[in-house]
């Protein structure tokens, strides 16, 4: 089977995690719909040990055919967004694209001036949605990908490696993914997630990460007499939000630079709740913007009666200080693509993996791309030929770990 035919249905089973569900994995019972059908392919290759537990993680090992190799995990989410709406996908074919604006049958348009990337890809086979949904290549092309790499080893007896552990995770969209990933049972010395986007792309830096919610209580007053005695719960969100950074938003900042964001508020005069997240490459720049938030919070009480409280948590950590002294993961994923006439391309996330947290749980995990664009939205696009690509690269990798390193 080939890497589209699998990407194209499993894009077509709904995984959205749900961020309001967050306590419990998965958050979202769809996800085993996706979970289920990998195991049943994993055994159909002749993977008998390919299950899924009770939280949705699936495991699966394909034993080592030679002598002194290093074991090697691919690693890949079974969810997707829920914002643009995740569920109800259909994917769509644009043949030998020919340049120029992609039209999607929602009357939605992929304009190239928007994402100029598309010029790139004049002649090959491009995927979209039909522009009422995202498309779901983050990230069901890697695990597309790494089912089609799976389906290679098992039926190609001469193609040398390691001890390869293959799995996937339930709720990565909302921070959750590495939670519950049992290390020692996957049993492998390294890993890649397989979750980043343009062909080329390989990450080992990833964002400091926390996440703030805030509730402010207000009180409510008939307006024709509330002088001196209304507190606008719903003004004053409008107020802290606008007290922060204004340079350091997300639509603001690019490379290494930090910010704050704000994706939620919501409210009314009694009672106004906003959420928020706090990112940074640099772990000391990272907690002084946590410590900006509650000096923030501090101030606005002592200005509106302690109207405001915070709750504050952190979800992730820059995984570069643990891949670093292992820059073998990076140096092979380097020549794999050459290999491959691919130009790689080094880059600091600004998001997070679900290899931040294996990195940190002693699984060296650093991300390499998928082929797709746009993730997230409905002008998300994936080319055919970037997969495949794919899909070479990890068999690429995976060659050269059947050497001691």
């Amino acid at each position: 089977m080939q890497v589209l035919d699998r990407f194209l249905r499993y894009v077509k089973i709904d995984t959205p995690s749900n961020p309001d569900n967050d306590k419990i994995t998965p958050s979202t019972a769809g996800q085993f719909d996706l979970a289920k059908t990998l195991v049943k392919e994993l055994q159909d290759m002749g993977i008998a040990n390919a299950h899924v537990d009770e939280h949705c993680y699936v495991y699966a090992h394909i034993p080592a055919n030679c002598e002194g190799a290093t074991s090697l995990g691919l690693i890949a989410h079974l969810d997707v967004v829920r914002e643009a709406k995740g569920y109800g996908v259909k994917p769509q074919i644009v043949k030998a694209y020919n340049g120029g604006n992609i039209p999607l049958p929602s009357g939605e348009s992929i304009r190239e001036d928007v994402f100029p990337a598309l010029k790139k890809y004049i002649g090959q086979d491009i995927v979209t949605s039909d522009g009422t949904t995202i498309l779901g290549a983050d990230d069901k092309a890697g695990i597309a990908e790494i089912m089609t790499v799976g389906q290679y080893i098992t039926e190609h007896s001469e193609f040398k490696h390691g001890k390869i552990g293959i799995a996937f995770t339930p709720d990565e969209e909302i921070g959750n993914g590495s939670n519950l990933f049992d290390v020692q049972k996957f049993g492998c010395e390294y890993a890649y997630t397989v979750d980043g986007e343009e062909l080329g792309e390989i990450s080992y830096e990833t964002f400091n990460a926390a996440a703030f919610d805030i509730t402010i209580k207000g009180r409510n007053v008939h307006p024709g007499s509330a002088k001196g005695k209304m507190i606008n719960a719903a003004l004053i969100g409008a107020e802290f939000i606008t007290a922060l950074p204004k340079g350091e938003r997300p639509e603001t900042t690019e490379g290494r630079e930090g910010f704050y964001f704000v994706p939620e508020i919501s409210g009314s005069v009694q009672e106004c709740k906003i959420s928020g997240i706090v990112r940074d490459h640099d772990k000391q720049i990272f907690n002084e913007r946590k410590n900006y938030i509650l000096k923030l919070v501090d101030e606005f009480n002592s200005k509106y009666e302690n109207a405001i409280t915070v709750q504050m948590r952190d979800q992730y950590y820059n995984c570069a200080e643990v891949i670093k002294p292992h820059y073998h993961l990076i140096k092979n994923v380097i020549e794999a693509m050459k290999d491959e006439g691919v130009t790689p391309n080094l880059f600091p996330v600004r998001g997070g993996t679900d290899g931040s947290g294996l990195s940190f749980k002693g699984l060296p995990c650093p991300n390499v791309c998928t082929g797709g664009h746009n993730a997230h939205g409905v002008h998300e696009f994936i080319p055919v030929q970037s997969m495949q690509k794919v899909v070479n690269i990890l068999l690429g990798v995976i060659k050269r770990y059947a050497k001691q390193y």
